[in-house]
């Protein structure tokens, strides 16, 4: 099938990239002229692991194109996928101007039939918007359908090609038809495929994300409970998650939760409930509590260097909001950078991922160290805000030459106690016990 991809942003290089992966012609449509041209040369604009291969596999190929000619790629196509971004307004709304946008000019432009797919994150009644808008330009036939992704970032490849499930949100049975078509390999191996009404569909993907953004954040609630009366949270999670009805996933605590999507979906949700006078109390409380959790450890580094660390020299490891991803939108790194630097901390950041992305925001008012031990050149403190793989298994005994002192604020959980003790670090985790070494 002749696939349109509007938006080549996260969302629609993936989707795009699967699509023609999956045997289906897709034309990649975006309006930066640069981009289009770098990704006509192979080179991928985002960073996700296994994607670059597949990319350039399916380009050599032919079954994936660019243009910024969106007519040329709608009249090749019978469905157009919308993979726009939403981004939250200043009262946390979702921001649909993009996709309205985009559906003015295919009504305008639109010849014959064309199954148009929302597959941006978007408010319940979003279909209904685009379909009004699509039918104000045009007497020509069409369908909208509400089709919500749900990779994560770090392994979207793997879940793209093996999604737990698709949802599809759809009234008319002819666009259900071409749906169940274009998923036929994922149905085939028993992957399933859910239909529903195109507002549940909407819904389906704030109330998933949302969710998990609770999980998350309860999670957290009892790290910090765990350190108030002695218990281990490592012990809590596990026993937690042995009970099947909850599981394993999702409940590893730390500096709180970050990226493109939970943060902007919970905001969105809450302000969807106010425009139906309706009250989201769990997700107003979940904001609340993971703006704090983001920077809870600023106050235990005060702590230990006696309430002032101005001056003070600390080492920063990783910069994205997690691992597996140059994605640094609602970074808990920014928010702790933001607060070390306004208390006086100098700052020596390492990540070999995502450092671009936040000196193109921060300028020079950190330090980027080239590797993980340059970073920790005469350091008072290390911090670590990203759990990279390249982490896990440092050589302390480095670690403890290379350092001032030898203390470390561990924002993800990345060791067992015993560890940092056995080499004589002061280990601050998230709910657990402080290894003491003063």
């Amino acid at each position: 099938m002749n696939i349109t991809i509007v938006g080549t942003g996260y969302v629609g290089l993936v989707t795009g990239t699967t699509l023609a992966e999956l045997g289906n012609s897709v034309y990649c449509v975006d309006i930066d002229e640069k981009k289009v041209e770098g990704m006509k040369n192979g080179i991928v604009p985002i960073y996700e692991p296994n994607l670059e291969e597949m990319f350039l596999r399916n380009i050599q190929s032919e079954r994936l194109f660019f243009t910024t000619n969106l007519k040329e790629a709608l009249d090749k196509s019978e469905v157009i996928y919308l993979a726009l971004p939403t981004p939250p307004g200043e009262d946390g709304s979702a921001d649909l101007s993009y996709v309205i946008q985009v559906a003015n000019n295919i009504g305008e432009m639109m010849t014959e039939y064309k199954v148009i797919v929302n597959k941006s994150t978007v408010p319940v009644g979003t279909a209904d918007k685009v379909r009004e808008v699509i039918a104000s330009k045009t007497n020509i036939p069409f369908d909208v359908v509400s089709n919500p992704e749900f990779l994560r970032e770090g392994f979207a490849v793997e879940d793209s090609m093996n999604p737990s499930r698709v949802v599809v949100g759809a009234s008319s049975e002819k666009a259900k038809n071409i749906m169940a078509q274009i998923y036929q390999p994922f149905t085939n191996t028993g992957i399933p495929i859910i239909f529903m009404d195109e507002k549940s569909s909407e819904l389906t993907k704030y109330a998933a994300n949302s969710f998990l953004a609770v999980k998350i954040t309860f999670m957290n609630e009892i790290a910090n409970y765990c350190e108030k009366v002695g218990a281990d949270v490592d012990k809590v999670r596990l026993g937690m998650g042995s009970d099947d009805r909850i599981g394993h996933r999702f409940l590893f605590p730390g500096i709180g939760y970050g990226g493109s999507c939970f943060p902007k979906d919970v905001k969105a949700l809450i302000k969807s409930g106010i425009q139906e006078d309706f009250n989201f109390q769990i997700l107003e409380a979940t904001e609340k509590v993971n703006t704090s959790q983001k920077v809870i450890l600023v106050s235990e580094i005060e702590k230990y260097f006696g309430g002032n660390i101005s001056g003070k020299k600390i080492a920063m490891w990783g910069l994205a909001f997690k691992a597996n991803t140059d994605d640094i939108r609602e970074a808990s790194s920014l928010d702790n950078i933001a607060l070390l630097l306004e208390k006086g901390a100098e700052i020596a950041a390492y990540d070999a991922v995502a450092e671009s992305n936040v000196q193109k925001l921060l300028g020079d008012k950190i330090h980027y160290a080239k590797g993980m031990y340059d970073a920790l050149e005469d350091a008072d403190a290390l911090f670590i805000a990203t759990e990279w793989p390249e982490f896990k298994n440092p050589n302390f005994e480095l670690m403890a030459k290379k350092m001032k002192n030898k203390v470390i604020f561990d924002g993800r959980n990345m060791y067992p106690l015993e560890i940092p003790e056995q080499n004589g670090f002061h280990y601050k985790s998230i709910g657990r016990k402080t290894i003491e070494n003063k």
